[in-house]
């Protein structure tokens, strides 16, 4: 993509264009600011600024507004200066603005990335004798070309319904796409993406797509201006929301990812993947797959004890399996979700001769082995909340909203931080533990912090995530080897600034295999799959009560981070070796299907039949799942097109099921694959397949 801004003639840091890749020498339009259409509507309103300041007139979304100490609220920003740093990931631009009379500094950074993101994101400098409040503070402030046809992209839900796609036209006001909740929530998520009404669909047409990298409250505001221009504001949420900034103090902003494309949502999802493998994750450019997990939460739920588990185990192993997780009950006087959160020592009744036994058999069978907490948390019924309730997230003597009865620790607080860091620290290292299931099982409320003065309170907003990053990034640097899963109730914590420090997500607490098909569709838009763990776990399931087989349910996990997560000791000895072959058979698909491109062929959303498909980066293999919710009329499975294979390039076709995929030839080119197409023979309820294709002269 071209991403053009200069500086006009009032001194305003103007967007000239966003959009396709413009090659040759440029004859872009110098900036300028626009003429006013009316006394209601100045200059000001309708010259698509880069950041603004309230102030001058401007009536739409401002990028930042604060207060003096006078009572004065207006800021009037002007470009000051420029320089340009080049760094190991991509060249850095920072811009300074200034306030044109006060000295309240704006520093706006762009930082390009090979992949095709641009990252946004701003700090704001006190430079005055007093102190100012931010109450509005944006990372950037986007424009895009004047149109009447946008429509926008968003995901929401809720808890068991995340990920939900909805696109809808863009009409004259505020789109707004936050969270409240002091966590990125399962509302609504901070991606989002732009494409023009009857032109822009899955395989083409222009996109403009991004997504905010904070894990607190945000907000995203999309709004079309009486011009018909349209402007994205992102970063914190204004609600309940201020800063004091002392002289000579900053706030930064979260990190704002943009980019664009002219080849549909599937190239902005993939460019996305792309860019948060070589650049985001833990370990990048070349993050470890993820390993097949066996986690105990739905076998035993708060029953956890020595023999269990290591029964458990036992069978996981047998399958193939490589990492054992004991969830949630391990801990404290932890017997249902009433007590226990915050006492962080092995529970003696449960396990007499603590973990080790448990962890050495793991380790002996050939897996890892990881644990489940929940350290942000608190129980009224604990030992921690008894010794400092103080600790606990609230509003002094005013009601406080339990929720799965408990609170949550203020982490703003650096004696909380400390504490956590100090239990998790000693939890891994007194024990051989290689994943940590990070949960976070509720919302705030009650969000006050009585410890620091009045001005300063509303800070938690921002200073509880930092705290958080700082935890897990100090938990990182001390055992290098650890890996981390963001969970939060299901999909509640997944966003660019926590995948920094987690190796996985959890994207829903539903498991039900065809609730996960539009779940994982909709995870896909923004994120790549291979942090999207998917598990394999009874029916009827506990939320649909729906009954499923098990071939169906593994091949919908396989088109993730494959986890199993039913009571495998009762398993017969026919589902555990389907389970068996089924485990061997995504082992050598899985670097292709977590690292490489995928290409979303028919969407479970529209149709009852849905096939999705991953190519590896070198292009050597491609895999393809198909799937058949339900028969109608004894209609044929549609016509499937691949995408992204090399046209001349001869492919070894390896199905999972030969009599599903009938009539298709041992060896076939790129080109046949992505023109006639195949056919798949997938008839009845719950059908689903998985085929291979390897390129030939592969070596």
């Amino acid at each position: 993509m071209t991403y053009a801004i200069g500086v006009n003639d009032q001194k305003g840091l103007q967007t000239i264009y966003w959009g396709q890749r413009l090659e040759g020498p440029s004859t872009l339009v110098s900036a300028k600011a626009y003429p006013e259409a009316a006394s209601f509507d100045p200059s000001v309103s309708a010259t698509p600024l880069e950041y603004a300041g309230w102030g001058g007139g401007l009536p739409t979304q401002p990028a930042l507004k604060i207060s003096f100490p006078d009572g004065n609220r207006s800021l009037l920003l002007d470009y000051l200066d420029s320089k340009q740093t080049d760094g190991p990931n991509g060249d850095q631009l920072e811009i300074t603005l200034r306030d044109r009379l006060a000295e309240v500094y704006v520093h706006l950074f762009y930082k390009v990335y090979a992949t095709g993101i641009l990252a946004r994101w701003s700090q704001i400098e006190n430079r005055t004798k007093g102190v100012i409040t931010v109450e509005q503070a944006a990372s950037a402030t986007l424009n895009l070309p004047p149109s009447t046809s946008y429509e926008l992209s968003s995901l929401t839900g809720r808890w068991g319904a995340e990920w939900q796609l909805h696109t809808v036209p863009l009409v004259p006001g505020h789109s707004v796409l936050e969270s409240r909740r002091g966590s990125t929530s399962h509302q609504s998520n901070p991606w989002l993406a732009i494409g023009r009404t009857g032109e822009t669909t899955e395989t083409s047409g222009p996109v403009w797509f991004g997504e905010l990298g904070w894990s607190g409250s945000w907000q995203i505001d999309v709004e079309q201006t009486y011009s018909h221009r349209v402007k994205i504001t992102g970063g914190y949420n204004t609600f309940d929301f201020s800063y004091p900034l002392a002289p000579g103090q900053l706030l930064k902003t979260p990190i704002f990812y943009v980019g664009y494309t002219n080849k549909g949502h599937g190239e902005a999802s993939r460019i996305l993947h792309r860019f948060q493998q070589k650049q985001i994750l833990p370990g990048a450019p070349t993050p470890k797959p993820r390993p097949i997990i066996y986690n105990s939460w739905e076998a035993t739920e708060f029953n956890v004890n020595e023999a269990g588990q290591l029964a458990l185990a036992e069978k996981a192993a047998s399958l193939g399996v490589e990492r054992m997780v004991i969830d949630d009950g391990w801990f404290g006087q932890r017997v249902t979700d009433h007590a226990g959160l915050g006492d962080w020592y092995v529970n003696q009744t449960k396990f007499p001769h603590g973990l080790k036994p448990v962890i050495d058999r793991v380790h002996q069978l050939g897996m890892d082995f990881g644990i489940w907490v929940e350290p942000e948390m608190i129980n009224p019924d604990s030992d921690l909340y008894r010794k400092h309730p103080e600790w606990a997230m609230s509003f002094p003597g005013r009601p406080r909203t339990e929720a799965r009865n408990q609170l949550v620790l203020n982490l703003a607080r650096d004696d909380v931080k400390q504490y956590l860091l100090t239990f998790l620290d000693k939890l891994v290292s007194e024990n051989d533990i290689a994943f940590l299931k990070w949960d976070y099982n509720r919302n705030w409320s009650e969000p006050g912090w009585d410890a620091v003065p009045l001005p300063e309170q509303k800070e938690i907003y921002v200073r509880y995530i930092n705290n958080l990053y700082e935890v897990l990034a100090e938990l990182r640097k001390r055992h290098p080897k650890l890996e981390i899963e963001s969970c939060s109730g299901g999909g509640g914590r997944v966003d660019l600034g926590i995948l920094r420090y987690t190796d996985e997500v959890w994207p829903s607490d539903n498991t039900d295999a065809l609730d996960r098909l539009s779940i994982q569709d909709g995870f896909s838009q923004a994120y790549t799959p291979g942090v999207m763990v998917a598990w394999v776990t009874d029916v009827p399931n506990f939320l649909d009560r729906r009954n499923i087989p098990l071939e169906f349910r593994f091949t919908v996990a396989m088109t993730g981070a494959l986890g199993i997560g039913s009571d495998v000791t009762k398993w017969t000895p026919d589902e555990s070796a389907l389970a068996t072959r089924l485990v061997a058979f995504y082992k050598t698909v899985r670097s292709t299907v977590q690292q490489g491109a995928l290409y979303r062929l028919i969407a479970p959303e529209a149709s009852e039949q849905s096939a999705v498909e991953y190519v590896a980066e070198d292009r050597h293999q491609a895999v393809l799942f198909g799937f058949l919710h339900s028969q109608h009329y004894g209609e044929p499975f549609q016509t499937i097109r691949l995408q992204g294979l090399e046209p001349a390039a001869l492919y070894r076709v390896k199905p999972l099921d030969p009599s599903k995929a009938p009539g298709l030839p041992q060896q076939i080119t790129g080109s046949e694959l992505m023109g006639p197409g195949i056919s798949l023979h997938l008839i009845g309820d719950y059908d689903s397949t998985a085929i291979v294709f390897e390129k030939v002269d592969h070596k």
